[in-house]
């Protein structure tokens, strides 16, 4: 049987969700915890692979299990294993070929910004405290949906197919001393959400217009495009899938 876990994590610890040779990753410390409850060897496909850093408030993935369990034992017994900074939601069947990956819909990503100097969310808000010409912002996040090609937000030497993304909705916020950034899209390209918020940053300041965005974009070109916020204001908060991958 094919299962789907979904979870959440603060990133503050882990170099990313993807297992790396010397580093800890949030990969890493579920399949050990899942390895161990269910005494074998198992391995998991995620939904996508957050960077160092990065933190998700929803986050699926997949492995396959031929075994017998109860998924509200099982989301238990992984709650107690895993350390604090991992929470297991809910595991639950789906199809054999279902894919946490390629069946995804849509995602969709946070950014916080926190306009104050605030000291119980500097290691979950990047700090900005300068002001930002948030309509500008805004009206710079209505060019995105002019374009799929979005080459120049994305880092360097990655290997992909294709730029291409679908982008459904983007838009800042404001609510109080702070400002969210919401966007969403079917795929996105490594380091492309922190390469547009910091685009967005510079527009904001008065650096860029928003107009220069069109030029930006059309370059293909990394350099063109702002500078990369850190990782620790972004959140991946919502992955949408078919229904029809589920099962009773």
């Amino acid at each position: 049987m094919r299962y789907f876990l979904e979870l959440s994590y603060n990133g503050k610890a882990y170099h990313g969700w993807q297992n790396q040779p010397n580093a800890i990753s949030v990969q890493e410390a579920l399949e050990k915890a899942l390895s161990t409850m269910l005494k074998d060897n198992i391995e998991i496909v995620g939904a996508g692979r957050t960077d160092a850093g990065v933190h998700a408030s929803q986050m699926f993935a997949h492995f396959d299990f031929e075994g017998q369990f109860k998924s509200e034992d099982l989301t238990y017994k992984l709650n107690s294993f895993l350390p604090k900074d991992i929470a297991i939601h809910s595991v639950f069947k789906v199809l054999p070929e279902a894919h946490a990956r390629f069946d995804a819909i849509s995602r969709t990503y946070h950014y916080k910004v926190s306009t104050i100097k605030n000291v119980f969310d500097y290691d979950f808000a990047y700090q900005m405290h300068l002001p930002l010409n948030i309509e500008d912002m805004n009206e710079a996040c209505k060019i995105l949906f002019q374009y799929k090609d979005f080459q120049c937000f994305s880092k360097s030497n990655t290997d992909v197919k294709t730029y291409n993304c679908d982008i459904k909705e983007a838009f800042w916020t404001k609510n109080e001393n702070e400002l969210l950034f919401i966007i969403k899209a079917n795929r996105f390209l490594r380091n492309m959400v922190r390469a547009i918020v910091g685009t967005m940053i510079n527009i904001g300041l008065g650096k860029l217009k928003p107009e220069d965005l069109h030029q930006i974009i059309a370059s293909k070109d990394r350099s063109e495009a702002g500078f990369s916020v850190p990782a620790h204001g972004l959140y991946l908060v919502n992955i949408e899938y078919p229904d029809t991958i589920k099962l009773n």
